[in-house]
């Protein structure tokens, strides 16, 4: 009927519009009326307000309404902007997790103290071997001086290469030795499982070799975030004191925040993990894995935060060293190689440099060199979780040494968006598969073993 109706105007309209005797214009109005009516058979194309409605005072429109082309999401149709798909993930996510922390509050109350971790600094200092460890480092300071006069005595030729080599290599073992002597032959209090633009350059003078050998340059290189030592560090003009501020408050309420959800969401979620892992029921494990994944993960991402940006970025500013990139963009990471190259800069390029460059220069293949720097990786964070501890069950070493073959995996088998999915879910399960065995390990050989033997 509607149909009909613009058919029919669009008739009347063409039998009174006859040429114009009077004047040439208005014949070639009516021509061009005549060729907009009947292009489609309809009236003239509609205009539109800013917003993309129809204006239906102007008096002419278009009946047609479609057109060729595919659905959204289709990948033919070019569309891209999901923003609001992921808004909706980022309030579920926040929907989800809220529901959680409700049902820890509903459980185990408000477990948060920040009095017993000063407690527990402050109960024993004197048989606590990290403490020891602070309290002595004007001991540790012995071997940092000790590397400093070697090296004053290979400049001056009073050392040969060969001596120079053995006495860095015993200083070395002695500071990895050091800590470990002080862990195991010191008793230890029970752990807590009862319970913008850049700055600019500055201008600064040049040093070379030997003048470099000073212990301003010394205590210098020891303090700056970076792991690299260079002759000449890229330097800032200024400290800019609302910036220190700024990294400090982080430090401060993210430190504070980290303790906290450690206490009420860790601690509790860990102490009923024991009892599956005992009886061995697999179910029970997998779904304490997954609880405990969720806060393991949001502590993990605070913590880096904390660390890489407000710590260093600290500590670069009160030194005014030059060079802040302490890490690059690893959350977009499509391969787990990318993402061990870019989450710690400053051990990335130690890496870089003394150890998978050097390998390269020997004659090593590209393969073998990753392969070592994942070993020593491996070696370290073994290091750093079994001297604390006091015991070995090489879970990390294993962890890190499991990372070469799921990196080949990933980079074979997964592309773009389905290789961030497969990084970040590695960093998700991968973590607190490795938290739950060294507890359950140090649980059974610190709480079972000796009422055992009772």
């Amino acid at each position: 009927m509607g149909d009909r109706g613009g058919a029919g105007g669009s008739r009347r309209r063409r039998t009174g519009s006859r040429p114009s005797i009077q004047g040439g214009s208005g014949h070639a109005a009516a021509e061009e009326e005549v060729r907009d009516v009947g292009a489609g058979g309809d009236a003239p194309v509609r205009d539109t307000d800013k917003d993309g409605d129809v204006d239906v005072g102007s008096g002419h429109w278009d009946l047609r309404c479609h057109r060729l082309q595919d659905s959204l999401f289709s990948s033919d149709s070019g569309f891209s902007n999901y923003r609001g798909i992921l808004n909706w993930c980022v309030v579920m996510l926040i929907l989800s997790n809220a529901r959680l922390f409700l049902e820890n509050l509903i459980k185990y109350g408000i477990l948060v103290d920040p009095i017993q971790v000063v407690s527990l600094f402050l109960k024993d200092p004197y048989s606590w071997p990290a403490l020891c460890l602070v309290i002595g480092e004007l001991v540790a300071n012995i071997f940092a001086v000790a590397a400093f006069q070697v090296e004053k005595r290979l400049a001056v030729g009073a050392l040969t290469e060969q001596a120079g080599l053995l006495l860095h290599g015993v200083n070395l073992a002695t500071i990895l030795c050091f800590p470990a002597a002080v862990a195991f032959l010191l008793e230890s209090i029970t752990p807590a499982l009862a319970g913008k633009k850049a700055n600019g350059g500055a201008a600064q003078r040049t040093v070379s070799y030997p003048d470099n050998l000073t212990y301003r340059d010394l205590y210098y290189f020891l303090f700056a975030p970076t792991l690299c030592y260079e002759l000449n560090f890229p330097r800032s003009p200024r400290i800019r004191k609302r910036f220190l501020l700024r990294r400090l408050l982080e430090m401060l309420f993210l430190t504070q925040l980290q303790v906290g959800l450690i206490q009420q969401w860790m601690v509790p979620a860990i102490q009923n993990s024991m009892k599956p892992f005992k009886d061995m029921d697999y179910s029970r494990i997998v779904e304490r894995l997954l609880k405990l994944a969720v806060p393991n993960h949001l502590i993990w991402l605070i913590f880096f935060y904390w660390l890489f940006h407000s710590c260093l970025n600290a500590v670069a500013e009160l030194m005014q060293f030059g060079d802040r990139e302490f890490y690059r963009d690893w959350w977009n990471s499509e391969s787990i190689t990318y993402f061990w190259q870019n989450w710690n800069i400053p051990v990335h390029k130690w890496c870089l440099r003394h150890f998978y460059k050097p390998m390269l220069r020997r004659g090593s293949s590209k393969w073998v060199a990753r392969t070592g720097v994942f070993l020593a990786s491996a070696f370290f964070h073994e290091y750093l979780v079994s001297i604390p501890l006091r015991m070995f069950r090489l879970w990390a070493f294993t962890g890190m040494m499991a990372q070469i073959p799921l990196a080949w995996i990933v980079g074979r088998f997964f592309r773009g968006n389905y290789g961030n999915a497969a990084v970040w879910l590695s960093l998700i399960i991968g973590q607190p598969v490795a938290v739950l065995m060294y507890v359950h390990d140090y649980y059974v050989l610190n709480y079972e073993a000796p009422t055992a033997g009772a």
